[in-house]
């Protein structure tokens, strides 16, 4: 078995030591746990400042202001005013003139969001949803497609009946009509049954990776034995 280089040696030790100390919590709660997730904090924290360095402001604020051209500098200008008011949102007494940099970053974000949502995902679904009606192309599989197609809308149109809260008054209180309790009740099933998937995917995520720590100790342990 070849011998273990020097650096291999050191880093498998400060990941054995880490992993144990993850591991740990499994007994409760424990100052080793802490100490491991503080020294993951902080890493994190030093990788985001680097990254924030040399991927955001050096290239995109410092070097427009220092060679760029006269837009360049003027929008450099812009993102170097909001950044410096988003930090007067540190002091209560100046916390107010991070509000521009506050609604501008909120603005932007909620844009992204709703621009994904409808171009990455409500679209391109709806588009799948009636590529799955396309029977032309299906050939001999064309009945299964066709149930996989009704499966489908009806999940959809089910779902989205569930999250409709409106109710006609009624002198015993607000009920919605029957047929909207049957819909939304189907509904609820599909989203059980997607969350159940969801949080098994989870949990076998969670597994792999507990498995591979778990073989990751003990190659190391068998190395050094």
């Amino acid at each position: 078995m070849p011998a273990i280089l020097s650096t291999d040696l050191v880093t498998g030790i400060i990941s054995f030591l880490l992993t144990l100390m993850i591991l740990s919590y499994l007994i409760g709660d424990n100052p080793a746990f802490r100490v491991a997730v503080y020294i993951f904090v902080g890493v994190s924290a030093g990788y985001a400042a680097a990254v924030a360095w040399w991927q955001v402001l050096f290239p995109r604020i410092l070097m427009p202001l220092l060679a760029g051209s006269l837009t360049e500098r003027v929008l450099a200008l812009i993102a170097l005013a909001l950044g410096i008011l988003l930090l007067m949102k540190l002091s209560p007494r100046t916390s107010t003139l991070g509000n521009p940099s506050i609604a501008f970053l909120v603005g932007v974000s909620a844009a992204v969001a709703v621009g994904g949502a409808v171009m990455g995902t409500i679209i391109p679904q709806t588009q799948a949803s009636i590529n799955l009606f396309s029977l032309s192309s299906a050939g001999n599989l064309w009945l299964e497609r066709f149930f996989f197609g009704i499966i489908m809308l009806l999940g959809t149109i089910t779902s989205l009946v569930y999250f409709h809260f409106g109710a006609k008054a009624t002198p015993d209180g607000p009920k919605r009509s029957r047929l909207v309790t049957i819909l939304g009740g189907i509904g609820q099933v599909f989203i059980a049954i997607t969350l159940g998937v969801l949080f098994a995917g989870v949990l076998a995520a969670s597994m792999t990776a507990l498995i591979e720590r778990l073989n990751f100790l003990w190659s190391f342990l068998a190395k050094l034995l």
